[in-house]
């Protein structure tokens, strides 16, 4: 994988707002992530659909294809911010032109449903950040850790360096690769598709959110039966919340992951800050990392270039 990470942020650049995937049901969340990334020194623009409504999407696929598009092509804009997630996105990934990423890489921020633009960018040779969206931007001051390392990799003051604490179900080894991942559900969904994930070498990142046990087990039993697990180096995962505790089902997600994971001699990392949660911390996908896993804990790094 040969991915251009983007220029980094600097003040006066244009931040673009888009809505690929779900109605976004409070404007005033827009309003609050425009006020943020202008205390940055950003300028910003809110797509013509970004508050639109279609069903349950933010304007018909056509209306968020375009401006998605738009963003894309328009050499003013310097980073892509995606309003939220939900649903939607798929329906029209396979119709961007993503083209002009190669003359003019640039950042696109977003996580769960835009897990499917991320593997696009991937895929088109173009890092993008896995990252919170509107909501989190708007309420920054009740975030402020997670939103304060978003700007400083943006801005590029500081690298991805996490260190995470010793988990009981941790696998415990060393591996390096570029970081590619998202939400499970979206991962499974891409698979044997244009858009699956490039997983030879790298280190993979899952995090879920509201699935029942058995869905879970069968979305990791696909990444096992496709053979993507068998090519990973490393697997890290983030945090699956609101799941159904089942216990009937008889196997927690830990069990579960680890049950999949025990034929690969990789490091697998659980607890890590990534998902639907406050903790959502930024992670570059396409970046070249490295993960330790050891009794001190899990340490992802990102691996400059000199």
């Amino acid at each position: 994988m040969n991915t251009l990470q983007p220029p980094y942020l600097k003040e006066g650049d244009k931040v673009t707002i888009v809505s690929p995937s779900s109605a976004l049901l409070d404007p005033a969340l827009i309003d609050g992530a425009v006020r943020t990334l202008q205390q940055w020194g950003l300028r910003t623009e809110v797509a013509q659909h970004a508050l639109a409504h279609s069903g349950h999407f933010a304007g018909t696929d056509e209306e968020r294809l375009s401006d998605f598009q738009q963003a894309i092509d328009d050499a003013d804009t310097s980073a892509i911010l995606c309003s939220r997630g939900g649903y939607g996105a798929l329906r029209f990934v396979d119709r961007l032109n993503l083209a002009a990423l190669q003359r003019q890489p640039k950042w696109m921020i977003g996580f769960s449903d835009v897990t499917a633009l991320h593997s696009a960018f991937v895929h088109s040779g173009c890092c993008s950040l896995h990252a919170p969206m509107a909501k989190a931007l708007a309420h920054s001051h009740s975030q402020k850790s997670v939103i304060h390392a978003m700007h400083d990799v943006l801005f590029g003051i500081h690298h991805m360096d996490y260190k995470v604490p010793y988990n009981q179900y941790n696998r415990q080894g060393e591996a390096c690769g570029p970081l590619i991942g998202g939400n499970l559900s979206l991962i499974y969904s891409l698979q044997a598709t244009p858009f699956a994930l490039p997983a030879d070498g790298a280190i993979l990142f899952i995090e879920d959110l509201s699935e029942r046990l058995y869905h879970i087990d069968r979305m990791m039993h696909n990444l096992k039966l496709s053979g993507m697990l068998g090519r990973i180096a490393g697997l890290v995962v983030g945090q699956f919340t609101d799941i159904d505790p089942d216990p009937e089902f008889g196997q927690s997600v830990e069990e579960i992951i680890l049950a999949v994971m025990q034929d690969y001699a990789v490091p697998v990392s659980f607890d890590f800050p990534v998902g639907h949660v406050n903790h959502n911390f930024p992670l570059i996908e396409g970046a070249q990392v490295r993960l330790t896993v050891n009794a001190e804990g899990t340490h992802l790094e990102e691996i400059i270039k000199k």
